[in-house]
């Protein structure tokens, strides 16, 4: 009867000898769109031809755990494509008006296209990415996961990224001139990538 009193009294002790240890806190960010961008590029498969412009971001948020993202959501206003590389304003708005089209991103039944992070995790790879995001991107009605190169840093409560993806724009529904589902298009085929350059800004909430 000693020896289990004992034992339990010691039990007790060395449990109120062992720190306490808090869980971590989650920080929330919020993502500013006056100081974000989002650019985009497509090309013609077979000819020498490109367009490229912009995108807004809507809104988004970032929850870390000291420097260490746990996830976040980038929505992106799609109702807000603008072209920049065509000076003809006609063309230019052809262009703009076609892209926004059910041809491509139907913006008046989808406005909206999203990213939403998973996981991140210090990586580094190409052209100074010190992280690799995964996460899910939706476009359209359709959501694929995808993995994301990125350069991220912390500094005085902001939040800073750089991204640059690549990806295959029929996975999406986006099959206007794919050379995948049309054919004797000839010098018309669009290629299949769609490049996205990300640069943005997230602070304290």
């Amino acid at each position: 009867m000693i020896t289990k009193t004992w034992m339990t009294a010691s039990f007790v002790l060395m449990s109120l000898a062992l720190p306490a240890f808090a869980a971590p806190t989650t920080s929330h960010y919020a993502i500013d769109p006056a100081a974000s961008t989002v650019g985009w590029e497509g090309s013609k498969k077979i000819v020498d031809s490109k367009h490229f412009g912009t995108v807004t971001v809507k809104s988004g948020t970032i929850d870390a755990q000291g420097e260490q993202i746990t996830s976040g959501t980038i929505e992106i206003d799609m109702t807000t494509i603008v072209n920049k590389d065509l000076e003809d304003a006609t063309y230019n708005q052809k262009l703009v008006t076609h892209l926004k089209s059910e041809d491509f991103f139907d913006v008046t039944k989808f406005p909206t296209s999203k990213f939403v992070i998973k996981k991140a995790k210090a990586q580094k790879g190409k052209g100074g990415a010190t992280h690799e995001l995964t996460g899910d991107l939706t476009i359209k009605s359709e959501t694929h996961p995808i993995i994301v190169p990125a350069t991220l840093a912390l500094k005085d409560g902001t939040w800073t990224g750089k991204a640059q993806i690549t990806i295959d724009r029929t996975k999406w529904n986006l099959r206007y001139g794919s050379d995948k589902f049309f054919k004797s298009l000839g010098d018309k085929v669009i290629s299949d990538e769609i490049k996205l350059d990300l640069n943005l800004t997230a602070k304290a909430s």
